[in-house]
């Protein structure tokens, strides 16, 4: 398990690579190094941290499994384009053309929000071992109602916290354009939060009552 998450890391980082330095056309972007320096560590904590309080989930989402929604393989494949399309437009931005003035105060407050967001999907995944990547009804792992930590404020604390990590990106590599392909991402992942709920509620058991205690999916007091 710990082999497969570390070559997972490692096709991971040089995908990043490519993806930051080819728009970027040029190896010596400062700002895509350091993110790539801060994002490197930041996942190797984060598995770190989930092996140790969580280690089923670790092998869970280290693939695909047998009953996935068909929609959700979709919605998954548009988030993984819509991610690099974030990487890629912070490339050519700051990287090569220069279209961003960001401050290096903002700069900070995109890692800050970075931080937050990977301490919350972090939560997320230390209380509950059936955060896979995709979305199905896990009758093979006895699925059942996860109700403590983060998930006793909202019912999908994991996508709170992948807000978060997408706001900051664009800020930490100085780009104001590539908050716009953030943005279309937040805006799918509102989407899965929807039709997953509503694949929880009709099917988990137990589901139904959880949502009657805990009102919000993401927001208290919104939504």
């Amino acid at each position: 398990m710990v082999l497969r998450g570390a070559v997972s890391l490692a096709i991971t980082m040089v995908v990043l690579v490519f993806s930051l330095f080819l728009p970027a056309g040029r190896v010596g972007w400062i700002k895509g190094w350091i993110f790539l320096a801060v994002f490197l560590v930041s996942m190797a904590l984060s598995t770190i941290y989930v092996w140790r309080t969580n280690p089923e989930l670790l092998a869970a989402r280290s693939k695909f499994h047998r009953g996935t929604k068909r929609w959700d393989k979709a919605v998954f494949l548009f988030l993984e384009l819509s991610f690099n399309a974030v990487i890629w437009v912070a490339g050519f931005d700051d990287g090569r053309f220069h279209w961003s003035a960001v401050p290096l105060w903002l700069t900070c407050a995109g890692y800050f929000l970075s931080f937050v967001g990977f301490a919350t999907i972090d939560w997320a995944m230390s209380v509950n071992k059936f955060a896979e990547m995709t979305v199905r009804i896990q009758t093979d792992r006895g699925h059942k109602v996860v109700d403590t930590g983060p998930y006793a404020i909202v019912r999908h604390p994991f996508y709170v916290g992948a807000f978060l990590w997408l706001a900051g990106i664009p800020l930490s590599l100085g780009s104001y354009w590539a908050l716009i392909p953030a943005a279309i991402t937040v805006l799918v992942i509102i989407l899965r939060t929807a039709l997953e709920d509503r694949t929880l509620q009709d099917e988990l058991p137990g589901y139904k009552e959880y949502a009657a205690r805990v009102r919000y999916r993401l927001v208290p007091g919104v939504w």
